[in-house]
């Protein structure tokens, strides 16, 4: 049997690492214990980035814009991403790297709550990134199918809750069986809704690849 830590940390060593701005980012996210994308995981968005080609990209959570400026390093030269985040002490932190390292202009930083953002957005979104709070993947589910293009992709970090998700509700501390109980909704909505094709991935944290069929 395949130990998976080790297997994880076998496939990230042959990566050829980022441009030297984001693994500056992202020794910096790390050290203030900012949540950031896992190294296997900005793997897949840059191949993602790379196969899919998306033109107008949606990030739901921002945080300090690591995950915004990696799609923009590697994302075709006349793409667009719109990016959503609330949290106010991260904004400005965000707000500063994109003036910093956005050099093709290609990211809108939106500040608000997500409820409320995605309802003013039109649809025509090729690829949305969803990595904002897990409890609310369910909440803006709807607004993101509502705004993705049919063909379009919705990828979801973060599914698995470092493996929690598949434990009994009681097997979790109580903080978290919400978000226990709104993450397993959720990949059940992905799985079963007839708009959407899904595969859940064990990379990183989990991710999701969800095509919009209909």
């Amino acid at each position: 049997m395949i130990e998976q830590d080790r297997m994880t940390a076998f496939i990230n060593s042959l990566d050829q690492g980022n441009a030297p701005y984001l693994d500056e980012l992202e020794r910096i996210a790390k050290k203030d214990d900012v949540p950031i994308v896992r190294k296997d995981s900005q793997a897949l968005l840059k191949f993602l980035m790379a196969q899919a080609s998306p033109v107008n990209i949606l990030e739901v959570g921002c945080a300090t814009g690591f995950s915004a400026l990696l799609m923009a390093e590697y994302s075709r030269d006349d793409a667009k991403i719109t990016t959503i985040e609330k949290y106010e002490k991260r904004i400005p932190i965000a707000r500063d790297n994109f003036i910093k390292y956005d050099s093709k202009h290609k990211i809108t930083l939106l500040e608000g709550d997500a409820t409320d953002i995605l309802k003013t957005l039109t649809p025509g979104y090729d690829f949305i990134f969803m990595d904002a709070a897990k409890g609310q993947y369910i909440n803006f589910l709807p607004e993101c199918l509502r705004i993705l293009n049919k063909g379009g992709l919705l990828v979801s970090d973060n599914v698995l809750q470092d493996g929690d998700v598949i434990e009994s509700r009681f097997a979790v501390t109580r903080r978290d069986r919400t978000i226990h109980a709104r993450m397993r909704e959720y990949l059940y909505e992905l799985k079963h809704n007839d708009m959407l094709n899904t595969v859940i991935l064990t990379v990183g944290d989990g991710m999701t690849l969800s095509v919009k069929v209909k």
